[in-house]
C-alpha cells in the first residue's frame, strides 16, 4: 500500500517548477535591463535612414541667374528634414551646411519623402553631401553626393 501512495505523490513537483521559472524570469529581466545600461538599447534606435537622392544640375546659368542644382529625394525611408543637411563646397560662396528645409521643401518640421526635392545655387566645381545626422548628433551618415563637372 505504500508502494501505491509513492508512485502517485507528487507534492515535490510544484516547488521545484515555482523555482525555475522564478529564475527564468531573473534573467530574462537582467538581460533586458543590462541592454539598456550599457546603452545597446540607444543604438538600435539610431539607425541611419535608407533613402537614394537623384542629383538635377543646371549650367546654363543666365543673366542674372545662378546655376543651380536640384536634389530630389528619389525613395525609400522619409526623414526628418531638420535630421538632413546640405553640405559641401558650394564654389560660389554660398552657405551650405544647412537643413534641408533652408533649401526646399518641406519645412524643417515636416518629413522629406519620395519627391521632394530642394534647391541650392552652386557652381560648377561645387561638391555637395547630403548628410542624416541623428537627434543626439553623436551619429550620421551620408546618404548621397555630388560632385560638379570641374570638381
Amino acid at each position: 500500500m505504500e508502494l501505491k501512495r509513492l508512485l502517485t505523490d507528487d507534492d515535490a513537483v510544484s516547488p521545484v517548477i515555482g523555482v525555475i521559472l522564478m529564475v527564468a524570469i531573473t534573467v530574462i529581466l537582467a538581460a533586458v535591463i543590462a541592454t539598456f545600461v550599457l546603452g545597446l538599447g540607444d543604438q538600435v534606435s539610431n539607425t541611419a535612414p535608407q533613402a537614394s537622392f537623384s542629383f538635377d544640375w543646371d549650367g546654363q546659368a543666365g543673366a542674372g541667374s545662378a546655376e543651380t542644382l536640384t536634389v530630389r529625394h528619389s525613395g525609400g525611408d522619409s526623414i526628418q528634414a531638420n535630421r538632413l543637411y546640405l553640405r559641401g563646397d558650394a564654389d560660389n560662396g554660398d552657405d551650405t551646411g544647412k537643413t534641408w528645409g533652408n533649401y526646399g521643401s518641406p519645412s524643417d518640421t515636416s518629413r522629406v519623402s519620395a519627391g521632394n526635392r530642394a534647391t541650392i545655387d552652386v557652381g560648377s566645381a561645387a561638391e555637395i553631401d547630403i548628410v542624416w545626422e541623428s537627434t543626439s548628433g553623436q551619429d550620421s551618415a551620408t546618404l548621397g553626393n555630388w560632385a560638379g563637372p570641374d570638381a
